[in-house]
């Protein structure tokens, strides 16, 4: 009869640590919960993660700039004389030697970030009136920095090529930049 009792005082203690430790992990998780969720990007962060672009009203040389990530993203419908200078340069005369063939999806259209590789400034060469620089592409007026019609670094203290992000075409009218 003794050995019943401690059986069932077993059971119980058992029953009640198992209890008690359950109610412990549940808690322990409804407290740490909404730190671990702050971490989490915010809606208006997950907005920006990608930035769709319509390209049917851009024509051929005309530039945009849209924002992607905080970040002003240039897209430019390259002219054929534009193609055909940035694709005739020699790799040689680049500081970061990259074929405009891998910095294009397609031949008409460059899309990359635009902000200057040396200090972060934004390049002018959107717009019509802006100073392009010697190559006819970008020219970052802070320090003197010109890119080509490929957005690759020809002359100044900028050490690498203006970033080209990821992107897709989602039609022949539109990308998805991010």
């Amino acid at each position: 009869m003794a050995d019943t009792a401690n059986a069932a005082t077993g059971t119980k203690r058992d029953f009640l640590t198992l209890s008690a430790t359950a109610f412990a992990a549940v808690g322990v998780g409804a407290i740490v919960w909404p730190f671990i969720h702050s971490m989490n990007p915010s809606r208006d962060v997950l907005a920006l993660a990608s930035t769709e672009v319509d390209l049917a009203p851009i024509t051929a040389g005309m530039a945009v700039t849209v924002m992607w990530r905080g970040k002003p993203v240039f897209v430019r419908h390259r002219t054929p004389e534009e193609v055909t200078a940035a694709r005739a340069v020699p790799m040689t005369d680049l500081k970061d030697p990259a074929r405009d063939e891998t910095r294009v999806q397609r031949p008409q259209w460059l899309v990359m970030v635009g902000v200057c590789t040396h200090l972060g400034c934004v390049p002018l060469g959107q717009k019509p009136t802006d100073q392009k620089g010697e190559y006819n592409g970008w020219f970052c007026p802070c320090h003197g920095s010109h890119y080509d019609t490929s957005g690759r670094i020809r002359k100044g203290p900028a050490p690498a090529n203006l970033e080209v992000p990821t992107y897709t075409f989602m039609t022949d009218s539109k990308i998805r930049v991010g």
